[in-house]
């Protein structure tokens, strides 16, 4: 029994907002990219990010020199009066209006985000997507989720479901059962709680003393705890804290706050939010890394999962097992003059801005434009299947983005 129940708290099967198949998803979280007016009191930014621009070495021939083209777009206008331009782009259900207005206004100004229409709208298009403005979403059918999720352990051991709720059967911190709680299951934050509770009282329930709360997103825009956790090292967290940085996540205020930082505070060359929104779904770069994996498969020869995962990863930490990515990358050794170490050093960089000055993405970026003719992609929609206990039909990134995006055009209409 006791090693069955450790199978509990190491799953992570109860992550509420669907997540990507692709390995891209046990990447390590993306710091926050630190803007260069950053609060003097902020942390430095996590070893994971490039400590500065990676040199661009002289191109091998036949690849010619070719200086970065940068185009700077005109600037969005500044709203005068954030609260003013937020009264009209809210859809017209949301309440309490006031609040949701005062948190967004309230995060972009912490997080140094300007307070421009196609921000606001980027938001507000992902938290209707997400939650449809609840700040604690209701999960239908949540407890035959869980209990399934268990039963599929159990059959491992050939223990029956009946045994294993028995041993929920002793009281909570909040009175109830542990099986009373998990039928009783409406929302995402009982749940976290619910297992919060359990982490903490894993050895008077048989569990194992380090067992860790399997809920990895959540809140109104179902952002990751562990992202959430990493920003508030680097960057100062604005608001008093009643409880952990988990717990803000679940709330509406750390929900917008952290929301907005994951899909708006880092630089991104997209010409279209949609490939922000993809971001979003499947990881910062996601959708330059993509564009890049396209590339590489051309010039190879090589047919590759255009998932934006450019590593394989262990526990965070790029494992041993060489990529599809990284074979196809071996063939053009020659052409690139650059060795298998100089290429996982630049590859290491994926989930930064600093991989787009890397001499590997540029020199391959600069064989894909002489191959076409013209520039190549710089930006690509992922192609990502998503999985979900509460999904049932086939969706994707792309679907997700799509989704959102109608959303976002509609934000922009209310101005």
């Amino acid at each position: 029994m006791k090693k069955l129940l450790c199978l509990l708290g190491s799953s992570g099967m109860l992550a509420a907002c669907a997540t990507p198949v692709s390995p891209l998803a046990s990447q390590p979280v993306p710091a926050p990219i630190i803007q260069q007016n950053a609060p003097s009191s902020a942390l430095p930014a996590p070893a994971s990010e490039p400590a500065g621009t990676v040199p661009v070495l002289p191109a091998i021939p036949p690849v010619p020199p070719t200086p970065p083209v940068i185009v700077t777009p005109p600037p969005k206008p500044v709203a005068a009066n954030p609260k003013a331009l937020l009264d009209k782009l809210l859809p017209d259900y949301v309440k309490p209006r006031s609040g949701w207005r005062d948190d967004l206004v309230s995060a972009f100004g912490s997080l140094q985000i300007p307070h421009t229409a196609e921000n606001y709208c980027a938001v507000i298009a992902v938290i209707e997507q997400e939650s449809t403005f609840q700040a604690d979403p209701v999960v239908p059918g949540l407890p035959k989720i869980v209990w399934g999720k268990i039963n599929d352990k159990v059959d491992n051991y050939y223990i029956p479901l009946a045994l294993v709720k028995t041993a929920f059967l002793k009281k909570s911190p909040n009175g109830q059962s542990y099986k009373e709680r998990i039928d009783n299951l409406r929302t995402e934050k009982e749940m976290n709680d619910l297992f919060e509770d359990m982490s903490s009282e894993a050895q008077k329930l048989g569990l194992p003393v380090g067992m860790k709360n399997p809920i990895r997103t959540g809140g109104p825009m179902q952002v990751s705890v562990e992202f959430a956790e990493a920003h508030v090292r680097a960057w100062p967290y604005p608001y008093a804290r009643n409880g952990s940085i988990r717990d803000e996540v679940f709330s509406r205020k750390g929900g917008i706050y952290f929301g907005s930082a994951i899909l708006l505070q880092y630089p991104a060359p997209y010409t279209d939010m949609r490939y922000r929104f993809a971001d979003f779904n499947a990881g910062r770069y996601a959708s330059r890394n993509a564009a890049f994996q396209q590339a590489v498969a051309k010039l190879s020869g090589s047919k590759l999962a255009l998932d934006g995962d450019l590593l394989r990863y262990q526990n965070g930490q790029p494992g041993r097992d060489t990529s599809s990515t990284q074979q196809a990358l071996a063939k053009l050794r020659s052409r690139l003059g650059l060795s298998d170490a100089d290429m996982l050093r630049d590859l290491k960089q994926e989930k930064s801005a600093g991989f787009a000055q890397t001499p590997l993405y540029s020199r391959i970026m600069q064989l894909a434009d002489q191959q076409q003719g013209r520039k190549a992609p710089r930006e690509l929609m992922p192609d990502i299947r998503l999985h979900s206990p509460k999904i049932t039909r086939k969706l994707t990134t792309a679907w997700f983005a799509d989704r959102v995006d109608g959303r976002y055009q509609r934000c922009l209409a209310r101005r």
